[in-house]
């Protein structure tokens, strides 16, 4: 029997005008006395960037979406900037393949792969120029707004320890010995760092590391400052902006620190301006947490993110494969539902970060949770720790390549099963409602990389190899590498997913039950005309699946993976077999 899997509620649509809109956001952040002087000091950065913001041929997302994760040096070439080289490797590789590309911080850094930023308005020149981020332009391209923290060694840090006025309140800062308690903590890491300043010593927030210092919105001139940026981000090209760890924005003594009013309202603000001055950018909230607050970054459907990680998909994905019944998954998967249809789920597997586990909290039990754990590190993967409110701490994140995690890499068993089982999980991200997020590591077929991490000491580092470009091409050239199978199979997979308005990311889905071992999922386009249903057998046994015929239409069906005609009888699904039956 059929289960709703999505369903959109009715939208509420406020009359105000975007100055009446923005001046309630101001109020409700700063109070009503002083929200009419911000106004106007927002309005002219506004007015400033009017007409200055390249319009997109195209502004709408259809089933052709699908965004491309990687690094600015992912790809290298001798003597040239390495984002000249990823743009001439995507173009040559992935045009008609993915839609658009979302490059990791290219900013200049001191630690975390780039997420410690000391210029948000520069290029690494490591990286190149911004000449060679416009290069991607043929893509849709991803920015990240990596505005929870500065780096330690920024100019507005520096202005800080100086005790320049500018910049005296732009960071979080605490005096005493208050109880802090009570704050969500998402590393292992001293929350407060003490720092000398020219006005004596201080201690800064410093939420994921000591040279990554937490911005403080409470001053005004910290929210507009930001929206200069989002908004000269939109100048460069961006058409959708990454809000990078924003559930931990505000911060507010006594308090978790963590999704507060005052955050959505923020991305409130955030999103009103952008569509005054720039609509066809869209805000991606990345919040690594569990499910429920994971979609209140949705707002009523209108007023905060387009687009949300969909972050419980990773971990429940692994867990369908390696359990072998896709039952937690197709219960969970039943269960999503949008605010609207102004909004959809960013799907994603794998990317820079690790296998989070905080989003399956309450959907797992935690007995499934310590045995993707142990998967993970049987594999030989690595676990990061989060601190807990009680002094504990506990698993947060497996970091492990997301094809490790499913295929033990010192294992024996064939490469042909490997390759299947991964594309199976992969099959299950293209087929759900929402933009696809495909990490480079897995589009190219990519292991783990352990001495990474002896290199840098950082467990994230596994999952974070460069590569050679001409070595790289080498691989994929080759018919006997993983590499090859892995991109070859993936690329058509993207494409027959492209092929059908079904796989709209604002469409339709249902969840279907047939069986514990297969995840089915019947997917029909906005208008109704077009529908498809994906099954994928996510165990290693074979499995026969009797079509209801409520689930097709009388006739031959097309499998859009392979293009063959199936007669809707009983289906024979290989171990890890994908079909997308064409109804």
């Amino acid at each position: 029997m059929a289960r709703p899997g999505l369903s959109f509620h009715s939208e509420r649509e406020v009359l105000v005008t975007s100055s009446e809109r923005l001046q309630e956001h101001l109020a409700a952040l700063y109070g009503a006395e002083v929200a009419p002087g911000l106004l106007a000091r927002l309005r002219e950065r506004m007015e400033a960037y009017r007409g200055r913001i390249p319009t997109p041929s195209t502004t709408t997302l259809t089933e052709r979406d699908a965004l491309l994760i990687t690094y600015g040096d992912q790809v290298t070439a001798p003597g040239e900037a390495p984002l000249r080289t990823l743009a001439d490797f995507c173009a040559r590789h992935l045009a008609g393949v993915v839609s658009g590309v979302h490059i990791l911080p290219f900013y200049p850094w001191t630690s975390d792969d780039g997420f410690s930023v000391v210029d948000y308005r520069a290029v690494d020149p490591a990286l190149g120029t911004w000449d060679d981020v416009a290069r991607l332009r043929g893509f849709r391209i991803m920015f990240d707004a990596v505005i929870n923290h500065a780096s330690s060694q920024s100019e507005w840090f520096r202005g800080f320890l100086a005790d320049d006025p500018r910049y005296r309140d732009f960071f979080v800062t605490v005096e005493g010995d208050p109880d802090l308690s009570m704050v969500v903590r998402p590393r292992a890491l001293p929350l407060l760092t003490r720092f000398r300043t020219a006005a004596g010593e201080r201690a800064v927030w410093t939420t994921f590391s000591d040279d990554q210092v937490d911005l403080n919105y409470a001053n005004p001139e910290v929210l507009l400052e930001i929206v200069d940026l989002l908004l000269f981000y939109a100048e460069r090209g961006a058409e959708f902006i990454r809000l990078d760890a924003i559930a931990y924005l505000w911060k507010e003594i006594g308090t978790p620190c963590i999704h507060l009013p005052q955050t959505h309202r923020v991305i409130q603000l955030f999103r009103a301006v952008l569509d005054d001055v720039a609509p066809h950018v869209r805000l991606i909230t990345e919040t690594n947490v569990p499910h429920r607050d994971n979609i209140s970054y949705f707002g009523d459907g209108t007023n905060e993110a387009q687009l949300v990680y969909n972050f419980a998909l990773p971990p429940l994905t692994l867990h369908a494969l390696h359990t072998g019944e896709a039952r937690v998954l197709s219960e969970w998967a039943a269960g999503l539902s949008l605010p609207s249809d102004r909004v959809t789920f960013f799907n994603f597997l794998a990317s820079h970060d690790g296998i989070g586990l905080n989003p399956a909290r309450g959907i797992l039990p935690e007995a499934e949770i310590e045995a993707l754990v142990a998967r993970a590190r049987a594999h030989g993967g690595l676990v990061s720790n989060k601190h807990n409110s009680d002094g504990t701490k506990s698993p947060y994140e497996l970091n492990i390549n997301y094809f490790d995690a499913l295929s033990n890499p010192n294992g024996a068993e064939p490469p042909a099963v490997q390759i299947d089982r991964f594309l199976c999980a992969q099959a299950i991200l293209l087929a759900l409602v929402g933009v696809p997020g495909i990490y480079f590591h897995s589009l190219f077929g990519s292991r783990g990389w352990p001495e990474g991490v002896r290199r840098t000491g950082r467990n994230r580092t596994i999952n974070r190899q460069k590569f050679e470009r001409a070595a790289l091409e080498r691989e994929l050239a080759d018919p006997n590498s993983l590499r090859y199978h892995v991109f070859t199979r993936y690329r058509e997979l993207l494409r027959a997913r492209a092929a059908s308005p079904a796989f709209h990311p604002h469409g339709r889905q249902e969840v279907l039950d047939y069986g514990p071992t297969v995840f089915a999922v019947r997917r029909t386009s906005p208008d109704g005309a077009q529908r498809v249903l994906c099954l994928h057998n996510v165990s290693a046994q074979p499995q026969t699946v009797r079509l209801s015929r409520e689930a097709t239409a009388p006739g031959q069906l097309r499998d859009l993976v392979t293009g063959r005609s199936v007669a809707p009888a009983a289906l024979a699904l290989a171990p890890y077999q994908v079909m997308w039956l064409e109804v």
